[in-house]
């Protein structure tokens, strides 16, 4: 019995979505037809997978891999992005890994949190897989006279190419994820 739902594995043996049974179907397809990515997929599965409006009448398919697989889909994520965005036409594919947040432990406890799991370490690893193919160079917060701020995030100049078209994107899946207000720019260059 080798079908599309052992692609997806979500925790608590819940039922997927319809939608997460779609991209569990084009995973599955996409191991079965394309010989290049046949090997890399063979052992690779999905958590769940989201439809999120994003700027304008774009849409964005963000699909949540499990944390210890993410080095394996980083391998072969420029492909796979570029498979399943012909795929999911018209709609921008994002991969993030699975991470979890724990409170505080309480006062008194001898229970110490590991500081991978903080919101803040969780926050910005999500950004950094949000705009994955291209690296963050630099990072500026600027605060408001309301006291809101905003976060300008910049990116590496030599993957312009393949990003500048998607981030309205990148900012939109943030901050519908973490509830961040994020610009995404390249740095000016000196000529």
């Amino acid at each position: 019995m080798y079908t599309a739902l052992r692609k997806i594995h979500k925790d608590k043996d819940a039922e997927p979505s319809e939608f997460e049974e779609s991209v569990a179907q084009s995973f599955f397809d996409l191991e079965n037809t394309n010989q290049e990515l046949k090997s890399d997929l063979k052992d690779l599965y999905i958590n769940s997978a989201v439809q999120m409006d994003v700027a304008g009448n774009r849409k964005a398919v963000v699909i949540h891999v499990p944390y210890r697989l993410r080095k394996a889909f980083r391998k072969i994520h420029v492909r796979l992005v570029r498979e399943l965005e012909k795929k999911f036409s018209g709609k921008d594919v994002i991969l993030i890994a699975t991470r979890r947040i724990l409170r505080p432990p309480k006062k008194g406890s001898a229970a110490v949190r590991p500081r991978s799991r903080t919101l803040t370490t969780v926050h910005e690893a999500m950004l950094e897989d949000v705009v994955y193919p291209a690296e963050i160079v630099g990072k500026r917060v600027r605060y408001r006279l309301d006291g809101s701020k905003i976060m300008k995030v910049y990116l590496d100049p030599k993957e312009r190419n393949n990003t500048e078209y998607k981030l309205e994107t990148f900012a939109g899946v943030y901050r519908k994820l973490s509830g961040k207000d994020v610009v995404f720019e390249y740095p000016m260059t000196e000529a």
